[in-house]
């Protein structure tokens, strides 16, 4: 189903790591390959692997961007969290439980609680065919059809709540990158990938975010050309068009 790639605009444009790149790869071929063949439980198993990524990307925002944050709302989790070094590390806390952690993303929804247990009723839902129970409920692309469109629908709902943090990364980024002569990478384009997309893990819905930005927010900053042109350089970039 076409519309299953659309899980891959709330993931990384660019990953750090050519083993996390081909860690995606790997899930989404395993998702085609059980498609085609009709072993659908085991489609959905690996979909819901790259929707867990998702969640381990959003999270890894969180402790990257607003660290501080991060450091009070992991209290209570495992010292595991401590180490992590990357988004995937973040499996070694229960799936179920790592979902508390989006409760800070989404604390201005009505009922994070209600909303979080739906994130949550995935992982018992693939829990539920990661055992040998004797039951095939995957029986027909219309029931993976509509777990696939709770994920992307579930992706979505994360995603809007995480605008206001992106923004900020980005309000950041330009303005530590204004200055040619001491920001990491002299080039335009490498600061952009370098310190931006790789350091964030941002997706394609993410870059959007920073597109929405209002740049003439920093037109008193010393060197408000360098960060039009980086804004430019970004949206030139990775802006998609609209038909």
């Amino acid at each position: 189903m076409e519309e299953a790639t659309y899980i891959f605009n709330y993931l990384p444009v660019r990953y750090k790591d050519t083993n996390e790149d081909e860690y995606i790869k790997y899930l989404w071929s395993s998702f085609e390959s059980n498609y085609d063949n009709e072993k659908y439980q085991f489609a959905f198993m690996a979909y819901h692997m790259l929707f867990m990524s998702f969640v381990y990307f959003n999270i890894w925002q969180v402790k990257s961007i607003k660290e501080e944050d991060f450091n009070k709302i992991k209290l209570g989790f495992s010292d595991r969290l401590d180490k992590v070094t990357n988004p995937f590390m973040l499996s070694a806390e229960g799936e179920s439980r790592i979902f508390d952690l989006l409760k800070y993303l989404c604390s201005s929804h009505s009922d994070v609680n209600a909303l979080v247990g739906r994130y949550k009723s995935l992982v018992k839902d693939r829990n539920e065919i990661a055992h040998a129970n004797g039951l095939i409920p995957f029986r027909t692309t219309k029931y993976l059809e509509s777990k696939i469109n709770d994920i992307l629908r579930y992706a979505e709902e994360i995603q809007s709540f995480t605008k206001p943090i992106i923004q900020e990364c980005f309000e950041k980024f330009l303005i530590e990158s204004q200055d040619e002569d001491i920001r990491q990478c002299y080039d335009i384009s490498t600061q952009i990938e370098e310190v931006l997309i790789h350091q964030h893990y941002l997706s394609q819905k993410d870059i959007e975010f920073c597109l929405e930005y209002d740049v003439q927010k920093l037109n008193e900053q010393p060197n408000f050309a360098e960060i039009e042109r980086i804004y430019e350089a970004l949206k030139n970039e990775y802006e998609i068009e609209v038909a």
